[in-house]
Formats: structure tokens, sequence, C-alpha cells
């Protein structure tokens, strides 16, 4: 079953940091099998709390997005986005 990652960037905190994660995470995404849904475009808040952008990536099953997140790669190149900026990231199913 299809799967969705999802991030919602909350607060951008260091942009230096933010261009090192993006640097960094291009080539883990050539690596899986992953589909750009969206990339911080235009959104609107409709409940909530505000949030600052959102990144949406298809994946052909939930194992396929673990395994992209969990990754090595992934996880390295998350250790920048941790330092630029405050996220919420989740995996949810397709139907």
């Amino acid at each position: 079953m299809v799967a969705y990652v999802v991030f919602t960037r909350e607060r951008m905190r260091n942009s230096e940091e933010y261009e090192r994660y993006r640097e960094k995470a291009r080539p883990v995404n050539a690596g899986h099998p992953l589909k750009p849904l969206a990339l911080y475009g235009k959104h609107e808040v409709l409940e909530g709390p505000a949030i600052d952008g959102a990144v949406i990536l298809e994946f052909p099953t939930t194992e396929a997005a673990r395994a992209y997140y969990h990754s090595a790669a992934y996880q390295e190149a998350a250790k920048h986005r941790f330092l630029a900026a405050d996220y919420r990231v989740f995996i949810v199913e397709g139907i």
C-alpha cells in the first residue's frame, strides 16, 4: 500500500544548516523509490498553528518510507535539519 512521508516545517532557525541538509538529502532521495508531491509550495493552514512550509513524499510502501527515513545517509543529513528548523514528520498510509 502506498505511503506518504509528510514534513511540516514549523519554524526556520538557521538557513545555513538548512542548506547543508538540502545538499546532503538530495543524493539520498535518488537512491529511494520516492515521488515528490509537494515541495514548499503555496499553502493555507485551515486549523492549528501556522506552518512555514510542507513537503509530501510518496513511497510505494510504508516499509520503503521507513527505509528512506531511517537510512544512515538520510539520518546523517537530518542532523542538519534538526539544527536548522523545527519540524513535525510523519508517515501516513494511503488508500
